[in-house]
């Protein structure tokens, strides 16, 4: 069990993301090198179990979820995991733990793209392809948000 230091969380994990980059990197030999295992996995949605020194935005038993130390491993997939606290958010009540762990790199890409990147405006239009999948069934909510006129895209399977 992993102890937080200076502005660190720890989180009790109740679910774990799984995205392309965890089996990208489990598949690249990128484990071996890292060491500890379980390595892989950012996305995690739990509960605060203890706070380091400097932390005053979470205390223990807050619902929280994120995506902790990204790129570098973090271990998302075991019992604990130690997080920066700002890397953390508040988990919102209308979400299971399982809801909100599937939410962080997803959520981010999509925002990068439309609001970092594009900075998407009102009355613009968007074409979002793979509009139904992980991250482009966030990226038409972005884009919707900042009131743009939304095209998707979508294999056949998924257009409902």
């Amino acid at each position: 069990r992993p102890v937080p230091g200076l502005n660190e969380v720890l989180v009790r994990v109740h679910a774990a993301g799984v995205n392309p980059v965890d089996w990208k990197t489990r598949a690249s030999g990128a484990l071996v090198e890292w060491g500890a295992v379980p390595a892989v996995g950012w996305d995690v949605s739990g509960t605060v179990e203890a706070v380091g020194p400097g932390v005053g935005l979470f205390r223990p038993g807050d619902e929280v979820f994120g995506m902790p130390l990204f790129p570098r491993q973090a271990g998302a997939y075991a019992e604990f995991v130690v997080a920066p606290a700002r890397h953390l958010a508040r988990k919102p009540a209308g979400l299971t733990h399982t809801e909100a762990a599937a939410l962080p790199l997803a959520a981010l890409t999509a925002w990068q793209a439309l609001v970092d990147t594009a900075n998407v405006r009102p009355g613009e239009r968007v074409l979002i392809h793979a509009a139904a999948g992980g991250v482009g069934h966030l990226a038409v909510q972005i884009a919707k948000a900042r009131g743009a006129y939304v095209i998707g895209t979508a294999s056949a399977g998924k257009h409902d």
